[in-house]
């Protein structure tokens, strides 16, 4: 399957180590998962998205990209196709105005369901769908379901209304294909693991292919220089607040202490950086078929 790696931070940092440098950093996966990638950073509030049908390791785009990106917000994707075709269009992460997605899964039988999906979302989203992916239309059901509560074009919108929209979107999922619930199974299967951003707001989840978080360190190696060093740097957090958050499919070799997200745990931050932990509940929908 694929591979995803998101970040938020209170300052922006280089990412390079994660992408490139690290033992088992997201280039060096990219031979088990050659299909394609994208690198999504934000400067200025606005997303720059950069993508490529390469395999990472060897393409030099991504080298050049990792290297220069310095940013609060990063998100980024390895593609292992299951679904769509090897183009830009079909390569994660996808987006929408400030809202960046990237998907590790599939829907089963999404075929024969992907009409009754579509027509779930929003007129005004839907004509915005231009690939073939079930990753692209599990994305614009949830902004369909957060458009609901609050206006999508904003920057300050509470982590709980995405959380909720994410649960609506997976909700409406899992009610029209089978869920077995095996982890890091067979690909064909339904997995939901996704990170979320628009920038601020960031949420990662754990729908059935393996995902891990970090918010802090052993010892920051630029503790003496770092205006924001504080104890959740290098604890955790005695308040929630945090100054950086990490989500990757594997722990990536480094500093950062990680720790497995459960099937269906939900973690993310918000604006303030106040960690956020949720679940989705796949019992209701286990061997179930619609």
């Amino acid at each position: 399957m694929c591979r995803l790696f998101g970040f938020r931070s209170v300052i922006p940092s280089q990412v390079h180590s994660s992408l490139v440098g690290a033992e088992n950093a997201l280039a060096q996966q990219s031979t088990a998962h050659p299909d394609g990638w994208g690198v999504a950073y934000y400067q200025g509030g606005c997303p720059h998205i950069v993508k490529s049908v390469q395999t990472a390791v060897h393409d030099h785009l991504f080298q050049q990209v990792s290297g220069v990106v310095s940013a609060e917000t990063v998100v980024a994707h390895l593609r292992k196709a299951t679904l769509g075709d090897m183009s830009i269009v079909d390569t994660h992460p996808f987006q929408f105005g400030r809202w960046v997605f990237a998907h590790n899964g599939n829907v089963k039988g999404f075929s024969k369901i992907k009409t009754q999906l579509v027509q779930e979302i929003a007129p005004v989203f839907r004509r915005f769908l231009l690939g073939n992916t079930d990753s692209e239309v599990f994305f614009l059901l949830i902004i369909s379901y957060l458009s609901r509560h609050v206006d999508v074009h904003r920057q300050d919108i509470d982590v709980q209304h995405v959380i909720e929209a994410a649960k609506q979107a997976m909700e409406f999922i899992c009610t029209h294909c089978e869920v077995k619930g095996d982890i890091d199974g067979c690909p064909q299967e339904t997995y939901l693991s996704f990170v979320l951003t628009n920038g601020q707001t960031i949420v990662g989840h754990h729908g059935g292919q393996s995902l891990h978080w970090s918010t802090y360190k052993t010892r920051c190696s630029q503790r003496d220089t770092c205006p924001f060093l504080g104890p959740s740097c290098e604890a955790a957090s005695p308040n929630g607040y945090i100054n950086h958050l990490l989500i990757s499919s594997e722990p990536l070799s480094g500093e950062n202490i990680w720790l497995p997200l459960a099937y269906g745990d939900i973690v993310g931050v918000d604006r303030r950086m106040l960690l956020v932990t949720d679940r989705f509940d796949y019992g209701p929908y286990l061997n179930s078929q619609p």
